[in-house]
């Protein structure tokens, strides 16, 4: 999302904000007070607009506080338990995006194009992500919604009960009618969509997860149900009330109060029975045996595709652009005159894998090396000769005759 429109969703969800919470006010509550400053609307609307007050600060707080960065130059700690890793080389997670090692539970933004400490989701709403520092924030910020949204739909109900009472309609004026329509149609909404995401984030805040821990919690519930792997116990969660204590802090009578989030985001306590489980930050989440390579990488080493994070592999092939390239600077290699299953082929005579025949597309399809793709270019599966030729007479043994030399007859060997 751009800068600008970011900030037009902000200024809009401002605005919707500003609507439910006054219009009522104005023009519904004050018309039945007879318009007079009472007792009766002090005790009704200061409540309210306490309310309203503490829900602007913590949307306030999601959008203006950062969710969290990892610190430059920080490296993780690999002798000390709970430091995540990657799947194929044990090795500490890295971002390439941001050239800097990943701390557990955190995760490349594309939009904020950064690393967010334990990360929750990018929210449009407040055009800002939900990170460690300002998740307490946003699930404060969805509780005083819920709390305001109740508070303004009981004052609507109570003001059309007391006119439908007095069953005299007309008493109440055209404006305020149609303010009571405006704030129903925009109050009962908003009311049950935050409150759906409210009792899911309530549901994550027991939990001590995040909206994509919650996601990988879901696959490998899937993976267990379908006895692929065995149970796997998520590693955070370190029972109901000391998750909550993480998120929003160690007194509970201060939970409701706006305060910033506890912890650095960097380390975080792992469960005493996921460890005697064998389940820690190394092995969560546990991959899905059956995506492993198979076919013609099936024997291959599981590398990440490069030897640790400073160098290439040196068995990684060139690409076709870089021979390109090489070629119109006047490297251009040698190519064999002849393919390498011809017995006129000699070793040295040329490169075996440049050669490319132009009589048959499966031909030269089939003589090209197995390919994929890796982070740092193409790796290549190792042909020789011998497998090449082998292959060849074994898929079209009535296509090729394979030419054996005859021993020269005693005349020639005379002569």
């Amino acid at each position: 999302m751009g800068r600008f429109l970011g900030r037009l969703v902000v200024f809009f969800t401002v605005c919707l904000i500003s609507f439910i919470a006054y219009t009522v006010q104005i023009f519904v509550i004050w018309p039945w007070y007879g318009r007079a400053l009472t007792v009766e609307l002090l005790q009704l609307l200061l409540p309210f607009n306490a309310l309203v007050g503490i829900l602007f600060y913590n949307y306030s707080k999601c959008v203006l506080v950062d969710p969290g960065k990892v610190p430059r130059g920080w490296a993780p700690n690999t002798t000390a338990d709970g430091f995540e890793v990657k799947k194929l080389s044990g090795k500490p997670r890295y971002c390439r995006m941001c050239d800097a090692y990943k701390p557990p539970r955190s995760h490349h933004c594309r939009h904020c194009d950064s690393c967010v400490l334990r990360m929750d989701h990018h929210c449009p709403w407040i055009n800002n992500c939900v990170g460690h520092f300002n998740y307490p924030y946003f699930v404060r910020f969805l509780f005083y919604v819920d709390l305001a949204c109740s508070y303004h739909v009981i004052m609507l109900v109570q003001r059309c009960r007391d006119t439908a009472y007095r069953g005299d309609w007309t008493r109440m004026g055209s404006a305020e009618l149609i303010f009571v329509i405006l704030n129903f149609v925009t109050c009962i909404p908003v009311l049950l969509a935050v409150g759906g995401f409210s009792i899911y984030h309530f549901y994550c805040l027991m939990s001590n997860s995040t909206t994509i821990e919650g996601q990988e919690k879901d696959r490998v519930a899937t993976l267990v149900r379908r006895g692929k792997i065995q149970e796997v116990k998520f590693p955070y969660h370190i029972g109901r009330l000391n998750n909550i204590k993480s998120v929003l802090g160690d007194n509970p009578l201060l939970w409701c109060w706006p305060q910033p989030a506890p912890g650095d985001g960097l380390t975080f306590p792992i469960s005493n029975e996921a460890v005697n489980n064998g389940a820690t930050t190394t092995s969560w989440p546990p991959e899905d045996p059956n995506e492993q390579p198979e076919g013609p990488f099936a024997g291959l080493p599981a590398s990440p595709w490069t030897y640790e994070n400073d160098g290439f592999n040196p068995g990684l092939r060139p690409t076709n652009s870089q021979l390109r390239r090489s070629d119109s600077s006047g490297s251009r290699r040698r190519r064999a005159a002849v393919p390498p299953y011809h017995p006129d082929y000699r070793e040295g005579d040329g490169d075996a894998h440049a050669y490319l025949s132009s009589s048959d597309e499966s031909e030269v399809e089939f003589m090209r090396p197995a390919l994929r793709r890796g982070s740092e270019g193409y790796e290549v599966r190792p042909v020789n000769r011998e497998e090449m030729l082998q292959r060849y007479l074994d898929e079209a043994p009535d296509k090729y005759n394979r030419y054996v030399p005859e021993p020269p007859s005693e005349s020639e060997s005379e002569g």
